[in-house]
């Protein structure tokens, strides 16, 4: 028999994970009352909630009389230990339904040595270990391993099993602790000693059904008592989600390769899991790997995520679906906020505090939630009850640092004595290295090729009423085009093709070295390479100087550099403006823009949309450095790393770093015009990189597939990668990556379009295909993972 409606709910637990829950599922008209065993002073104050402290949490007949005399239908288990008990099975045996995963599915968190071994079976990627139950054969072992190790009480252990000495002589004492002290009891019975694994850690949750899996926005807990990562482990003193390392590339292949594999091992080894897992990840240099696996609700990351959750997504709607096991019917909406906790804790914890403190607390604005933890009510009056007293959270829409600062004001709503918090929650994004710093994007440095792309849109029916005999007036391609025969000139009279462009932002780098020799060549290689794309040879040139102050000595030797672009490109500078307009621009900036007019016959016209076919080879031909695009994201994050133009580049210790990113635009006239009667199609990858340039010359039923790891990515967006943090998928989008021009081929002239143009000097890559388009992408970007 299904769930029927209302829920009457028993909420087991008394955590600040148990009052995030209750809050949330008070929010659903679908929930009736809640009953909370034992609860806390947070949850004795939230609407539907009722605590009841007249029986155990322990007790599982004791509740299921409770529940029945409540007529509950639904039972949520908050903490571990009555999931790993087998609440789950108890209350379904009675006919009571619950969300979580039974007792045999449970040991995934219950006994370590169980999921290390699981994770084994179905190759999870996670770190090398031992199980140990005996002590002189765990000790020998920590006298032969050379590497850091990670020793964890194998049972349950109250989230403080696990010790990461620093010396053999702590692992020693840590082994003897556990094993031999007791320290947490019967969980030490076992020990699993493992590989210590370095990187940034990130904790996902996972609600599933058995089958279908639906993750949460990662977070990142801070375990340790001391800012700065320092002091003993505790439960948790503060998250924050979402976390700059969890790109959407990454996120998927958490998804695709840890959590989706291990609910599917769990359903064939018969014990599927229904509930929410938790999956506690370390992110290595060569991938995510597992630490743990939690059967329940993180704590502090339940409280920092659920209010993550739109105010339409149903808690308990998708519990429900998860019991019931259609959780693929539900939607999960999660606002595009960030969010964070600061847990507050009794002084002395983790060791030894004192309880039974009056605490006061103010009324939070919107956006910050107080959410207790170690707290009761004792004749009216909140006093503390545990070492994690209470945790505020707050969640903004424009930033982390946002997020974090109310989350401060929130802590600044509570008062009790020798309370103590950590004053540097999510410092880990805050702190510009590379695996923490904020993944920087180029919509954030100032440029959004969306606005871009609907600005095309918007102005293309007022650059169609401009169409005239000849030329159709259509703009979204490299160039435009007159085809002189049809404009009523002789009938063999060639097409004349123009294109029209700017550097952009990379002027200011040459305006700040003073080094202005280049940059033309980079002006005519923007245009002329935009003309060869459609099959025409650049014939003229035209460019415009614009500036406040005249500086003879810089207009001409940019107009230098310019000639010297049209000298390689093998077309006339015919003429150009110089326009000298005071207050127009800052001291001695000046802009530069230029035109390049080209002609070509109809035979020559790219691309050859007839012509294309699935199987269609794609060649890369090589750029020559950042060219001439995503500038406004290169100065970003110099700025950052606080790196100057004078410095030696990073990617280039020959070079400074004006000099480096100053090599000016490849030009691939003379090289790809002689092989142009075998190609079928070419794209100038500028801004937008590969992902928006290539379907540029694909027909509508046809994409390009491209593997990323056929050629190598080049040190200079390695380090920009790196440093700026960004995203695989906003490099193919923002830079060339390493490949100025893509060519379309058919199988039979690859080997000799690729002798050729190598014989031409250029360095050329076959790096893809053309398949069919389904829908959606032009262009799918396979192995995007090899460039981190």
């Amino acid at each position: 028999m299904g769930i029927e409606y209302p829920l009457r709910v028993l909420l087991i637990g008394n955590g600040g994970r148990e009052h995030a829950i209750a809050w949330k599922l008070s929010q659903s008209p679908l929930v009736e009352s809640i009953i909370a065993v034992p609860g806390n002073g947070g949850t004795a104050t939230c609407p539907k909630v009722t605590n009841n402290t007249s029986v155990s949490a322990e007790d599982f007949p004791a509740l299921l009389d409770l529940a029945r005399k409540n007529n509950v239908n639904y039972v949520v288990p908050g903490p571990e230990a009555p999931l790993v008990a087998g609440a789950v099975d108890f209350f379904e045996n009675a006919g009571i339904k619950s969300f979580g995963p039974s007792k045999k599915a449970a040991q995934m968190e219950g006994s370590k040595t169980f999921s290390k071994d699981f994770m084994k079976k179905h190759n999870i990627p996670t770190a090398a270990y031992e199980n140990f139950s005996d002590y002189d054969t765990a000790r020998e072992y920590l006298d032969r391993v050379q590497h850091d190790v990670v020793i964890k009480a194998s049972g349950l252990a109250a989230g403080k099993g696990v010790i990461i000495p620093t010396s053999k002589e702590e692992a020693h004492q840590a082994l003897k602790d556990i094993m031999q002290n007791k320290e947490f009891g019967s969980a030490g019975d076992e020990v699993v000693i493992e590989e210590f694994l370095t990187g940034d850690e990130l904790s996902v949750l996972t609600f599933s059904d058995g089958y279908t899996i639906k993750s949460l926005p990662p977070a990142q807990d801070h375990k340790r008592i001391g800012e700065g990562d320092t002091g003993l482990n505790t439960g948790g003193m503060g998250c924050y989600a979402p976390t700059n390392i969890a790109t959407p590339d990454l996120v998927a292949q958490i998804d695709r390769d840890i959590i989706q594999p291990t609910i599917d091992g769990m359903r064939k080894d018969e014990m599927p899991f229904v509930g929410v897992l938790f999956t506690g990840l370390m992110i290595t240099s060569t991938g995510p790997k597992v630490l743990e696996y939690n059967v329940r609700f993180g704590d502090p990351e339940t409280q920092t995520v659920l209010p993550l959750l739109s105010q339409d997504t149903d808690l308990a709607k998708i519990m429900v679906a998860c019991t019931e096991r259609y959780l693929d019917s539900v939607l999960i909406k999660v606002e595009p906020n960030f969010s964070a906790t600061v847990v507050v804790a009794a002084g002395g914890y983790p060791e030894s505090y004192a309880k039974g403190d009056e605490i006061i607390v103010q009324t939070p604005p919107e956006g910050i939630n107080i959410f207790h933890a170690g707290t009761k009510l004792a004749n009216g009056n909140l006093q503390t009850a545990g070492g994690r007293v209470i945790a505020a959270s707050a969640t903004a829409a424009e930033s982390l640092r946002a997020a974090v600062d109310k989350a401060y004001e929130g802590v600044k709503l509570i008062q009790f004595n020798k309370m103590y918090y950590r004053r540097d929650i999510a410092h880990r994004a805050f702190k510009p290295t590379s695996d923490t710093k904020e993944a920087l994007t180029y919509a954030e440095a100032g440029v959004s090729i969306d606005a871009g792309n609907q600005l095309v849109e918007r102005i293309r029916n007022a650059v169609r009423s401009t169409r005239r005999a000849g030329a159709d007036a259509e703009i979204g391609g490299f160039g435009g085009e007159v085809d002189l025969s049809k404009a009523g000139f002789s009938n063999d009279a060639p097409i004349m093709v123009g294109a029209i462009d700017g550097v952009g932002t990379k002027l200011m780098i040459a305006q700040a070295t003073q080094n202005h020799t280049t940059v033309g060549i980079d002006l005519v290689a923007m245009n002329v390479n935009d003309l060869v794309v459609q099959g025409a040879e650049p014939v003229m040139f035209l460019d415009y100087f614009g500036c406040s102050k005249l500086n003879p000595e810089v207009a001409a030797v940019f107009v230098e550099s310019v000639a010297a672009g049209c000298r390689d490109a093998g077309c006339a500078l015919v003429g150009g403006e110089t326009a000298e307009m005071p207050g127009m621009y800052r001291e001695d900036d000046y802009d530069a823009a230029g035109a390049a007019i080209g002609v070509m016959r109809a035979s020559d016209r790219l691309p050859r949309h007839d012509a294309m076919a699935e199987g269609d080879v794609l060649l890369g031909l090589a750029s020559s450095g950042v060219h001439s695009n995503g500038f406004s994201l290169v100065r970003r994050i110099l700025a950052r790393e606080k790196l100057d133009y004078t410095h030696s580049a990073p990617w280039d210790s020959e070079k400074n770093v004006g000099e480096a990113l100053l090599t000016p635009t490849r030009i691939y006239v003379k090289s790809v015009l002689a092989t142009l009667p075998h190609l079928k199609g070419l794209a100038h990858i500028t801004g937008g990189g590969l992902l928006e340039n290539v379907p540029r010359m694909l027909p509508k039923h046809l994409a390009a597939e491209i593997d990323v790891a056929t050629w190598t990515l080049p040190p200079v967006f390695r380090w920009l990668k790196s440093a700026g943090n960004v995203a695989a998928n906003e490099m193919a989008r923002t830079f060339n990556t390493g490949i100025g021009m893509v060519a379309v081929v058919s199988p039979a002239d690859v080997e000799a379009v690729t002798k050729q143009l190598k014989e031409a000097g250029e360095t050329v890559y076959t790096i893809g295909k053309l398949t069919a388009r389904t829908e959606g992408a032009g262009c799918v970007l396979k192995n995007l993972e090899s460039w981190s």
